[in-house]
């Protein structure tokens, strides 16, 4: 029998269990999505002439769906990426002020420690 290793093992537990109950349904969505929505769609680029073919795409209309969805998730990435650029920075800082306390310490130990000769 498998024993968990503690709070870790019911955290990663829980992730999965939730990851199944998110991704399953969202699955089975997109899924039905991709099947109900097969017939192909114009896309165009140029809304003054929406007739032209050289800027015309056909394609399923899921395929347009999923594009957009992939995209979403992109771009939301990216945003969220630069928009914590200033917390990775803060902790780039601690981190380098955390390698450089031990040897302030030890100065200042040395400069408030008595003379060894009196």
């Amino acid at each position: 029998m498998r024993t968990s290793n503690g709070p870790k093992g019911i955290q990663l537990m829980l992730q999965r269990i939730v990851a199944v109950i998110i991704i399953l349904p969202l699955a089975i969505i997109l899924i039905a999505l991709a099947v109900a929505n097969r017939a192909a769609v114009p896309f165009t680029i140029d809304p003054f002439n929406p007739g032209n073919p050289a800027l015309t795409v056909e394609l399923p209309l899921f395929v347009f769906l999923f594009i957009a969805l992939i995209l979403g998730v992109i771009i939301g990435g990216v945003v969220t990426w630069f928009r914590q650029g200033r917390y990775r920075r803060i902790a780039r800082e601690r981190v380098r002020e955390a390698k450089t306390l031990p040897a302030t310490e030890e100065r200042s130990r040395a400069a408030l420690a008595p003379p060894s000769g009196v």
